[in-house]
């Protein structure tokens, strides 16, 4: 009989990739949560000192693709602190390392896309802290979400769009991030292109 976290990851991973993340949550013997989506975060690992608990939680409004890369980033932090503990950066080389070694046993075309391989692959030769730092990747993620948004790079000056609620403008471009105008306060703000956005038409 299959227990509640197979369950959980069956809902949520792409199929082929169920077993091998079961397998590491048995390994490392850490609680499961998922979290209803955060705009700050798509997951996080904490450790607690005095239960000596590990916790792993994901957001249960990615696709499946972003929520294994976002499983497969959170357990590579618990595989750091296991072995340095706090006496290393928390995305170092360390982490690094850890998040290419859990990562490799599932980057083929029996779970991910070919797109999002690339794109995975090209991620993980440098690692930042987080997916949504990377285009390429969040690009090649974007068409499995639920509901497909625009980058603010897809639009042109002078269009609009809404973005945390607010309304803005693009004005001008500045390496990777836009000059953005917000209509109410009419104060101009500096926002990543990568940033998903409803396009106002």
């Amino acid at each position: 009989m299959k227990n509640q976290y197979y369950q959980v990851f069956e809902k949520f991973l792409p199929s082929e990739s169920v077993k091998y993340c079961y397998d590491l949550w048995q390994k490392h013997g850490f609680e499961f949560k998922i979290k209803k989506g955060r705009k700050t975060k798509l997951g996080d690992y904490k450790y607690d000192p005095r239960s000596k608990k590990h916790t792993i939680s994901i957001n249960n409004d990615l696709n499946c693709y972003s929520f294994l890369i976002t499983y497969l980033h959170e357990v590579a932090h618990l595989i750091t602190f296991e072995k340095y503990k706090n006496k290393v950066a928390p995305h170092g080389t360390e982490w690094k390392q850890a998040f290419k070694m859990v990562s490799l046993p599932v980057l083929t075309p029996a779970v991910f896309p070919t797109e999002v391989i690339k794109a995975f692959s090209n991620y993980l030769i440098n690692a930042k802290a987080s997916s949504c730092s990377d285009p390429r990747l969040l690009k090649a993620l974007q068409p499995y979400d639920n509901q497909p948004g625009f980058f603010l790079s897809d639009l042109v000056y002078g269009e609009s769009f809404e973005f945390q609620d607010r309304i803005f403008q693009v004005l001008d471009k500045k390496r990777t991030r836009y000059v953005c105008l917000e209509k109410k306060s009419q104060k101009k703000y500096l926002i990543s292109g990568s940033a998903t956005i409803k396009k106002i038409t």
